[in-house]
């Protein structure tokens, strides 16, 4: 799932950000109000983390744009200040949850995994490819009555292609939307890691569910 992190402070940015891609979050970065209304404004994410007290546009002026702009996306707003009235303010603005700083990382990808469960619906959060399932917010992957641990960028990959059973994944696609880089198109990286989760994906059934397209990519499939 794609994040939207909008907050002023690097020292705050660079820690939640490596928390919530540790937790298999892809994530977007702005220090600024102006650059931030922009990415969420002309992107899709899933959800998107804003810090009220920014240079530029404050984060309660992006909130009301967004929703005038009949943008839903789920929005946690976080601010340094533990007055009621700003957190009301946000609230009727059409923020889904808030956080007062400091907060523990995993306070934040609670109410992450929750504001985005309430968005899409718990059946929504359920990916399935023949008897290969995939849960969301729960995170956890069977393959028919087997339950199968992936890390957290395995699991990343393995949601980026079965968002879109049978479509063919380029290796720069993948490299783009699961690490967030534009490495090297030569890398084996994407490779190693369709290997890694082949092992456990594929390796003890009869049909495999991992294909390769020579010369263009990968795909999930129950052909």
């Amino acid at each position: 799932m794609r994040i939207l992190l909008i907050e002023d402070d690097k020292k705050i940015l660079s820690f939640v950000k490596k928390g919530l891609e540790a937790q298999g979050f892809v994530v977007d970065e702005s220090q600024s109000g102006d650059e931030g209304f922009v990415l969420a404004d002309t992107h899709s994410y899933d959800a998107i983390v804003l810090d009220i007290m920014l240079p530029g546009r404050d984060g309660l002026s992006i909130l009301r744009l967004l929703r005038e702009k009949k943008n839903k996306v789920p929005v946690i707003i976080i601010t340094a200040r533990d007055g009621v009235s700003e957190r009301i303010d946000g609230l009727n603005l059409g923020a889904d949850d808030y956080l007062v700083k400091p907060f523990y990382l995993e306070e934040l990808v609670a109410r992450l995994k929750s504001v985005l469960r309430r968005a899409s619906g718990e059946g929504l959060s359920i990916l399935e490819v023949k008897d290969l399932r995939l849960n969301l917010m729960t995170r956890e992957v069977h393959r028919g009555d087997v339950e199968i641990t992936l890390a957290p960028r395995e699991f990343v990959l393995l949601e980026y292609l079965m968002r879109s059973p049978g479509r063919v994944f380029s290796r720069t696609q993948i490299l783009e939307q699961v690490w967030d880089y534009h490495f090297d198109p030569d890398t084996n990286l994407v490779d190693v890691y369709i290997r890694r989760i082949r092992q456990k994906i594929d390796k003890e059934f009869d049909d495999k569910l991992i294909h390769t397209v020579r010369g263009i990519g990968y795909t999930v499939s129950s052909k």
